[in-house]
């Protein structure tokens, strides 16, 4: 078997076999096939596509690639949520606990952020002392003795997604939706869940711009769960604006906890609602995603649902004071408002432009050695829909003084992401569709 073979094959929009694309993936991982031939059999995919069942063998190539978790020590159906990925988007902090006190075990492993904010890992280490590296057998035990851990991946998990991945960020190959959905999917199975609820953004602020280029991923990921034996539903949400109020670390925990208490922004709120209603009906402690919801919402009621966010915390050895009072979380030096200059109704928000403002203001990375500021960021007291008028707080900007440079840009990248209407602008909807081994489901 060569390597030139298989891209002339792909080249020419021919389905390659299982034991093909193993030996390409091994090949690679091992150095055998060099960067050049990858990179062919790359923008191969890009203009051919694949099938559900080639896209199935390359995911389940490259999760065996490298260390692999096996959960089967856990008690009850294992649930993992993903999000494609968004600004403000601190669900993983809501849905764990809230899920976790319905039942349904979550054994969850996130990741750092590159880029506008934190990632949940990041978000978790503002409350002081959150260790977020836990030995295998400490993580297995934590999820059986109060049915939630959050820790950081395994830095030997999926190396042949990353290596592709790498490749294909330097060789205009990213955008493939095959490419995509295996490699997101690589990295759920490698952490050994039963199923998979994944929430895939679209807007401005998504990866995915466009709702019809969003199914189309949510759907090459619900067959690659359903080709490789793990039920799987995809939820496409809004991200044409940020998701709740608070974009940055400290502040993205502060309104996590908020809404655990039920006094977080509705938008925040209902999402977790219904990504964590797909979960425990998965998890098979609901019969419909509206007997879930009661129960998620008594959870929240009682007070159960932060109850085990405070469990998590002491048992990962965090400062739980801090969630108890979120004024103990990092707080920064600088509050800045930014005010309108305009009357009128909020139209729209590019909410990727909030995002780089954040990082601006020390709450992301802009390089994998950057430090992140967990007290920093943007606070937005204006979304779309609302009425504004001139000098009204549209946004505050939160930094501490060592970031001070970035904040003259932050303020007017803020201030130009805000779209303005002289009519009344109707309330967006969060969710667009819902995509299922059983086809999809427009709302």
């Amino acid at each position: 078997m060569r390597a030139v073979d298989l891209i002339r094959k792909k080249r020419d929009g021919l389905e390659l076999s299982g034991e093909e694309i193993a030996f390409l993936i091994r090949g690679y991982s091992e150095g055998t096939i060099p960067d050049y031939q990858m990179a062919a059999w790359a923008m191969a995919v890009y203009y051919q596509g694949m099938s559900a069942r080639e896209t199935a063998d390359l995911t389940l190539n490259m999760a065996s690639s490298g260390d692999t978790i096996d959960l089967s020590s856990i008690h009850g159906v294992k649930v993992d949520k993903h999000s494609t990925g968004g600004v403000g988007d601190k669900t993983t902090i809501v849905i764990g606990p809230l899920v976790a006190a319905a039942g349904v075990p979550v054994a969850k492993m996130s990741g750092r952020g590159l880029g506008h904010t934190g990632g949940t890992i990041d978000k978790l280490e503002a409350i002081q002392g959150f260790n977020v590296e836990l030995e295998k057998e400490e993580f297995y035990s934590q999820v059986n003795e109060i049915g939630l851990a959050v820790v950081g991946q395994s830095g030997n998990m999926t190396p042949a997604d990353k290596k592709l991945y790498s490749l294909r960020d330097v060789t205009a190959t990213v955008d493939s939706i095959p490419l995509i959905a295996s490699s997101v999917m690589s990295k759920k199975i490698a952490a050994g869940a039963d199923a998979i609820v994944l929430d895939v953004k679209t807007g401005s602020g998504a990866f995915m711009k466009t709702l019809d280029d969003s199914i189309r991923l949510a759907k090459a990921m619900v067959d690659i769960g359903t080709q490789v034996g793990r039920n799987t539903v995809a939820v496409i949400s809004d991200m044409d604006q940020p998701l709740g109020h608070a974009i940055g670390n400290a502040m993205e925990i502060k309104e996590a906890v908020a809404t655990l208490q039920g006094k977080g922004p509705n938008d925040l709120q209902e999402v977790c609602l219904i990504l964590a209603s797909h979960m425990l009906v998965l998890g098979g402690k609901a019969a419909s995603e509206e007997e879930a919801r009661e129960m998620l919402q008594q959870k929240i009621d009682s007070g159960e649902a932060l109850d085990k966010l405070k469990k998590m915390v002491l048992a990962q050895g965090g400062d739980v004071t801090q969630i108890d009072d979120t004024s103990l979380l990092p707080e920064a030096e600088l509050k800045i408002e930014v005010k309108s200059d305009r009357d009128g109704y909020i139209e729209s928000i590019q909410a990727e432009e909030i995002g780089i403002a954040a990082m601006l203001l020390g709450a992301g990375r802009e390089t994998k050695d950057s430090v992140i500021d967990l007290a920093a960021g943007v606070d937005l007291h204006k979304k779309i829909g609302d009425p504004v008028r001139v000098g009204e707080v549209l946004a505050v900007l939160h930094l501490n003084r060592q970031h001070e440079k970035g904040l003259e840009e932050a303020r007017s990248k803020v201030l130009g992401a805000y779209g303005f209407s002289n009519d009344r602008i109707p309330k967006r909807p969060l969710v667009f569709a819902l995509v299922t081994p059983e086809g999809i489901k427009r709302f």
